[in-house]
């Protein structure tokens, strides 16, 4: 947070703004809404498949190209908030979320839809620090850590309750891809809006164009911290990909399961679990928490294959559940632990390298793991997978024992 946030928000003279508590929910509310966005397209895909007759890689690129949309403008305008104040950095970016579900409404074809995942990205990438901080600065001085919570849960749970939602859209609907992306428009809609009549909470200060430089640092302070982590980031993110993105065509193919709200409900447990992990262990030491965090990545990864391998669809759901705790907590206390390691003017360029080490993980799997159904099977592209994802757990273990030593 910048070092120009004021303990109340900042009321522009002769303009109306919604009270504190109003603002603060709306922002909670919106910034969740941005994450909902974005794991709504996962039980679509494979409708979008059938009904336009598009490879399985090309698949994967459409899920995964909102992760580097994301990147790219996280890294480019991350900290830009802190000059030019929150509210615009938030109105802009909700106004193209807004483009975003638009541009899934009317989509004709795959190419919209990557399209549309990129802008999709962009904006919620633009948005995503200046929510967190605002989500504390809007907060009554009794919720302050509610804040903090918000911004560390929302995303995990937004990312699973959009993929469960569009799962009974498509199970009980037979226009989902309509009803869901301008349902989203109307909440993008009323987000700005409330973006809009809410009270600036930081003043403004020079810098805004040097500002939008790419900075990605590690400070000497944390670089034992976010080595020993990166691993965990690796395999913890990878797993979310198997779920967010490789899911739908597990069920169909492996499963033989089309149903949208199965889809749904399994992409939904991950991150669900996930964002209540990060929840309840918040007040635990932050390394021990990636510790036992990259242990259930591992385990439930085992049990994932376990599943797929011998066609028993529960133990997927299980190793979903093991592995998404893992996830959230790894995540959660991965930034928890380097986060004091940096000096406030550092911690942009390191949460920064955080989060390209993550959503570079979060993607690029995914779309290697798409090219490779073709030549080796879905099935054997899966195995291969999981058994990457246990190594990275594996590499990651013996990197925290290290530090711990």
């Amino acid at each position: 947070m910048s070092t120009a946030t004021l303990e109340r928000p900042i009321a522009a003279a002769g303009r109306r703004t919604l009270s504190p508590g109003v603002a603060f929910a709306g922002a909670a509310l919106a910034f969740a809404s941005l994450y909902l966005a974005a794991g709504a397209p996962t039980p679509l895909l494979v409708l979008f498949q059938r009904e336009w007759g598009f490879a399985p890689w090309v698949l994967t690129v459409a899920f995964a190209a909102y992760a580097f949309g994301l990147l790219a403008s996280l890294v480019v305008a991350g900290s830009l908030s802190d000059h030019v104040g929150r509210r615009p950095v938030l109105i802009g970016a909700l106004a193209v979320e807004l483009a975003a579900m638009l541009m899934f409404v009317f989509a004709p074809g795959i190419g919209w839809v990557i399209a549309a995942r990129i802008v999709q990205g962009v904006a919620t990438g633009a948005a995503s620090s200046a929510f967190t901080a605002a989500l504390v600065e809007l907060a009554p001085p009794a919720h302050k850590r509610l804040g903090g919570i918000l911004g560390a849960v929302a995303p995990a749970g937004g990312l699973g309750l959009g993929a469960l939602l569009t799962g009974a859209a498509v199970q009980f609907t037979h226009e989902a891809n309509l009803i869901v992306f301008t349902s989203l428009a109307v909440v993008m809609a009323l987000g700005t809006l409330t973006a809009a009549l809410s009270a600036e909470t930081v003043t403004r200060t020079p810098g805004g164009l040097a500002a939008l430089r790419p900075r990605v640092s590690v400070p000497r302070a944390a670089r034992a911290d976010f080595l020993a982590h990166a691993p965990a980031h690796l395999a913890s993110w990878m797993l979310a990909g198997l779920f967010m993105g490789l899911s739908p065509i597990i069920l169909r193919d492996v499963f033989h399961h089309s149903s949208g709200l199965l889809g749904g409900a399994t992409a939904f447990v991950p991150p669900a679990t996930a964002a209540t992990a990060a929840y309840l262990l918040s007040r635990y030491p932050a390394r021990g928490v990636v510790r036992y965090g990259t242990l259930g990545v591992l385990i439930g990864t085992a049990v994932v294959l376990l599943g797929i391998g011998t066609g028993t669809l529960p133990l997927l759901w299980v190793g979903g559940l093991i592995g998404g705790a893992g996830f959230g907590s790894t995540f959660s206390g991965a930034l928890r632990a380097v986060g004091p390691l940096a000096e406030a003017h550092q911690r942009a360029g390191l949460f920064a390298a955080v989060f390209l080490v993550a959503y570079l993980s979060f993607g690029v799997p995914a779309i290697v793991a798409g090219q490779l159904v073709a030549p080796l099977g879905l099935l054997s592209t899966v195995m291969w997978y999981g058994a990457a994802i246990i190594l990275a757990a594996l590499a990651a273990l013996a990197a925290q024992s290290r530090l711990a030593r």
